[in-house]
């Protein structure tokens, strides 16, 4: 908060215009009541979050008496929660907050209680301890500061001036590695609320009227985003969660139908053939019959046959000559898997281009070296990594990659081939270790600007015109 250094006297009216900045409400008409101690502004949808050494509170303004369509999200740290009575007699415990009082001009920190005020001709009270001393009341009189207007709320100006607010975010992640420590960390360090949830004890309640998410037992709260961190073993309980946070509205940073996707390597390939971009030559056959011809599709040996739900380079083997390719297909025939076989770029030499996309935008990349004998350069093969510039043209691919799944946060993964780069996987749940590491980047603090982008509050809906 920042006071303005020093305020000349002000005279106020028994209503007056202010705004509170630091919530996101540039105009609220206050009623000034000088017999009231503490201030009280209307509030809805009341939310404790965040750590227990120091919580905050989530909460919803309708500024505007009458309209309750236009809503602004706002959050703040619990000063406080004390009893207060109201002029009525009524008593009831309050949440107290501290934020910013702003008129005419001038600023000064005032301490709030939160409470429900739809019944009041205003939605904002302020008592005697928000009223300096150099402050004199018209009790007959008002709106004697710059008068203000509701219109700012129709209006981009609020979505883009909005403040940042706290936000209650979920990580599904049955893990703690690197990458879901990070995102707890960064989320944090930015005050918000962050929870990991085991996405395996996720249980939903599916009906047209109320879908809900429950976990140990209680209904999970409402989220402002989800970050999936979905394992390849469960993949379709996974998405299912994810798509009833998508029937709730929550905001998740990748959608269900991109994570199934882009872990069905059979269905990725054709979603990547389907938007014309590059990969290695890819053929899939059920017959045993047409093992002969798969081969001839791809081309000659060296060749690569891989497992359709493989991870981490696991399931992934070369095959060195025809004969190896007929006997490895054999074998995962024998086993009733189901698999592909893909041409074996040699001009990578065990190298590939790891691009991390967030939001459209290639944030980090890093160059996978494969050790000495193996083809794959995952580091969980014991690849490692170091810093590359791609280029421009792979710079193109990898975000057109990550657009044809619709994914917020992708890591794809390229060859550099003779005819071009060519995408190798879309990973729907990057690591962030080994590439943070690698670009020297805040990676996981990129994809928290992200998440805040598409959170804000959005602006206020207009008026609809009255009926004629």
């Amino acid at each position: 908060m920042e006071q303005t250094p020093e305020l000349e006297n002000l005279t106020f009216g028994w209503e007056e215009w202010i705004a509170l900045p630091d919530l996101g409400l540039p105009a609220i008409s206050a009623k000034v009541d000088t017999g009231a101690r503490t201030s009280a502004l209307h509030a809805d949808n009341i939310e404790v979050f965040g750590p227990a050494d120091k919580p905050k509170l989530r909460f919803t303004v309708n500024p505007i008496p009458g309209r309750d369509d236009v809503g602004i999200a706002c959050s703040a740290d619990i000063v406080d929660r004390r009893e207060v009575t109201s002029s009525n007699g009524e008593t009831e415990m309050r949440y107290v907050i501290g934020t910013l009082l702003s008129v005419g001009g001038h600023s000064w920190p005032i301490e709030v209680t939160l409470t429900n005020r739809t019944s009041m001709a205003s939605r904002m009270l302020l008592g005697r301890q928000a009223l300096l001393d150099h402050i004199s009341i018209q009790p007959t009189e008002r709106h004697l500061q710059p008068e203000l207007s509701f219109d700012v709320y129709s209006t981009a100006r609020v979505r883009q001036s909005a403040p940042r607010r706290a936000l209650r975010i979920a990580i599904l992640s049955r893990e703690d590695n690197y990458s879901t420590r990070r995102l707890v960390e960064a989320g944090t360090e930015r005050g918000h609320g962050i929870e990991v949830i085991d996405t395996t004890r996720c249980y939903m309640a599916i009906n047209a009227t109320a879908p809900e998410v429950y976990y140990d037992g209680k209904r999970l709260p409402r989220y402002d985003a989800v970050i999936p961190r979905i394992g390849a073993s469960i993949t379709a309980y996974g998405a299912a969660v994810i798509r009833q946070f998508e029937t709730i509205g929550t905001h998740c940073v990748n959608g269900s139908e991109g994570i199934t996707a882009s872990r069905d390597k059979l269905q990725a390939h054709q979603i990547l053939a389907r938007h014309r971009i590059g990969m290695p030559t890819t053929a899939f056959a059920a017959s045993p019959k047409d093992t002969d011809n798969l081969i001839e599709i791809v081309g000659t040996a060296p060749l690569i046959v891989k497992l359709l739900e493989s991870t981490q380079g696991k399931g992934v083997v070369l095959a060195e000559t025809k004969k190896a390719a007929q006997s490895v297909i054999s074998a995962f025939r024998g086993l009733r898997a189901s698999f592909l076989v893909q041409d074996f770029v040699k001009e990578a030499a065990g190298e590939d281009i790891r691009c991390l996309v967030i939001g459209g935008k290639v944030v980090a990349s890093m160059r996978r070296k494969a050790p000495a004998g193996e083809f794959r350069s995952n580091l969980h093969q014991g690849g490692v990594a170091e810093r590359v510039r791609i280029s421009r043209d792979e710079r193109a691919v990898a975000i057109a990659a990550a657009r044809a799944f619709r994914l917020g946060i992708a890591g794809v993964d390229l060859l550099r081939s003779e005819s071009g780069p060519k995408v190798l996987e879309v990973n729907s749940s990057p690591g962030l270790e080994g590439i943070e590491k690698a670009s020297q980047k805040d990676l996981a603090g990129v994809l928290y600007d992200e998440i805040e982008k598409h959170v804000r509050p959005q602006p206020a809906r207009r008026a609809r015109a009255a009926k004629r």
